[in-house]
């Protein structure tokens, strides 16, 4: 018996999930942001927001001074 077999089936890709704490519904926006203080302005990382934390996520960044840009998800991004 492989230890791995235990693991379920990753045959089907799985949906993107929202970043918010606790939050566990499909991403349908990505928040791009970096922190100036530790990465090189070019650097992006990205939070996945529902429909119901996308401005709630944003406003968490913009107050921090953190967030860059607020984009659609495309079908690719989703898998």
């Amino acid at each position: 018996m492989n230890i791995f077999d235990l693991l379920p089936a990753q045959d089907a890709p799985q949906a993107a999930i929202c970043s918010r704490k606790g939050c566990r519904e499909v991403a349908t926006m990505q928040l791009l942001w970096n922190n100036p203080k530790i990465h090189t302005a070019d650097r992006r990382k990205i939070w996945l927001a529902c429909q119901d934390h996308v401005a709630w996520l944003e406003d968490y960044l913009q107050s921090r001074s953190l967030w860059k840009e607020t984009l659609p998800m495309s079908p690719k991004d989703s898998a």
